[in-house]
């Protein structure tokens, strides 16, 4: 796997990637299938007659992987038709624009890559190409790469059930159905050369819900997001690959469920400060600033392969011989973006010597603006209102909290802006005991995403909440075109109704 990841990105294909792209599928293809391409004569056919469905996905500027697609109106085709059938002789004559199924002609991902789920990513850009382009299902034939090391004992019907069941490992068969494709039938001739099959396939689907026969509409910018809240469970670790083990336990968690977004508490890496419980408070949190630049790059890591935005919370940094309490936004684009606690805690200051940041800022991401206020800054409404300024939509707050009162400050605040401001707001935070960690002793929290008063959202505000003090996942959807509306046409329309004419509020 590549241990520098700095840019991911989905990408039409062109005829300029045709060496990279050969290149890649003789390599992916060489234990199965060798000296298996297409020639650049096809893959100008495919650009040229249906661009949007030959996409590839890059890392660092290098092919990664591929994923080529037609159209076909399916009543066209018998049940029992080949890959050389659909697609025409290889011709690709059988591409239809107005007909009704996309057909997966071939995807795949090169070996060095495989482990970041860069294949989920081409499943998904083809899922939101069958909603946008009103198609009524994806449909392809798929590879049994294993299936003949069973094909003397079952037969191909046999083989799948067992793949279903897990009781055979099937790589491909295995992805497809857990990208929600479901097998419709088996195909026999299916691909010729295909030994490993025994030229056998899994004719797959995906149906597309939104699918409406008369209408063709296009699909907007992803407007419902999915949020994962981390509530974290103070516990000592060994060392720092324990505590990163549970933090991936986390990420995988929230991503299963296709969360856009994983949300970690504040100091909740505060457990690695018991080696260094010897020493006084303002030493040991230094010792715990260095593992900082190390987390960072993991989490970035993490973002990438389980394909999820995440903010990391807080943790101490020093910068420049000062203290501060910061976390980054780990984009799954593998770009990272740092924010900084600005009003630090009379505490911080006093027991740590921490210092707080100066930099405020609203972060684009693939869901919209975000933005992150840490613990005690959501105290005070002013920055809050500064990132809505800015186009926030949604509103993250890692927090730490000790005792149920000083719980209650942050929450209570953290609704108010998501009513003042017209946001989502998602607070996570800690909960448990850290005995031998000095000023880390007793967390108190329940995570929650809070949402507008108004008719389109929960009566209380409350869009969803953890079991207080219980270790546990929060998963939320919320919509942003309820935002809008909300902007336009609310009850009261708090950001609208502002009386600039007797005050301002801005940045120095």
């Amino acid at each position: 796997m590549l241990k520098n990841i700095e840019n991911v990105e989905l990408e039409y294909l062109t005829i300029n990637d045709y060496q990279e792209l050969k290149d890649a599928m003789l390599e992916a293809y060489s234990s199965n299938m060798p000296d298996s391409y297409w020639g650049v004569k096809q893959i100008k056919t495919l650009i040229s007659k249906f661009p949007e469905g030959q996409i590839v996905i890059k890392v660092n500027g290098q092919l990664a992987g591929c994923a080529l697609s037609i159209i076909v109106d399916y009543k066209d085709f018998d049940e029992h038709h080949t890959y050389k059938e659909i697609t025409g002789n290889y011709k690709f004559d059988t591409h239809k624009p107005e007909g009704d199924v996309l057909y997966g002609i071939d995807v795949f991902i090169k070996t060095e890559f495989r482990g970041l789920r860069l294949g989920r990513r081409l499943y998904d850009y083809r899922k939101d190409l069958c909603e946008k382009l009103n198609l009524r299902s994806i449909v392809f034939g798929g590879r049994m790469p294993n299936f003949h090391k069973y094909a003397d004992e079952l037969t191909p019907k046999q083989y799948i059930e067992k793949v279903k069941r897990k009781e055979i490992d099937d790589p491909v068969l295995n992805f497809q159905i857990s990208n929600d494709f479901h097998p419709i039938k088996v195909l026999k001739g299916y691909l010729e050369g295909d030994e490993a099959s025994n030229e056998y396939a899994v004719l797959m689907e995906w149906d597309n819900i939104y699918f409406e026969k008369q209408t063709k509409k296009a699909v907007s910018q992803k407007k419902v997001i999915r949020l994962g809240l981390i509530q974290w469970q103070m516990r000592l670790y060994k060392d720092l690959n324990g505590l990163m083990e549970q933090a991936e336990y986390f990420i995988d968690a929230v991503s299963a469920y296709r969360s856009d977004f994983a949300l970690f508490p504040e100091f909740f890496n505060a457990p690695l400060m018991a080696d260094n419980n010897h020493l006084p408070e303002a030493e040991a949190i230094r010792e715990l600033a260095k593992y900082t630049p190390e987390i960072v790059q993991r989490f970035s890591k993490l973002a990438v392969s389980y394909n999820i935005n995440v903010i990391t919370g807080s943790f101490p940094e020093m910068r420049n011989g000062l203290l501060y309490n910061v976390g980054y936004l780990c984009k799954r684009d593998g770009t990272t973006e740092r924010y900084e606690k600005l009003h630090v805690t009379p505490d911080e200051a006093k027991v740590w010597g921490m210092q707080g940041g100066t930099e405020l800022k609203t972060y684009d991401t693939d869901c919209g603006k975000i933005g992150v206020l840490i613990c005690y800054d959501s105290e005070f409404p002013e920055l809050s209102r500064i990132l809505a300024e800015e186009g926030m939509d949604i509103l993250f707050i890692p927090f730490l909290t000790d005792t149920q009162n000083g719980y209650s400050r942050v929450r209570h605040c953290a609704q108010a802006r998501a009513i003042e401001n017209e946001c989502y707001v998602a607070i996570a935070g800690s909960v448990g005991n850290l005995p031998k960690v000095n000023n880390m002793d007793i967390q108190f929290a329940q995570s929650m995403v809070f949402t507008p008063c108004d008719f389109q959202f929960p009566a209380n505000g409350i869009k969803a909440e953890a079991t207080t003090n219980t270790e546990m996942i929060l998963i939320a959807d919320v919509d942003i075109d309820l935002l809008r509306e909300l902007n336009q046409f609310g009850s009261v329309r708090n950001l609208k109704d502002r009386r600039k004419d007797i005050f301002e509020l801005r940045k120095r």
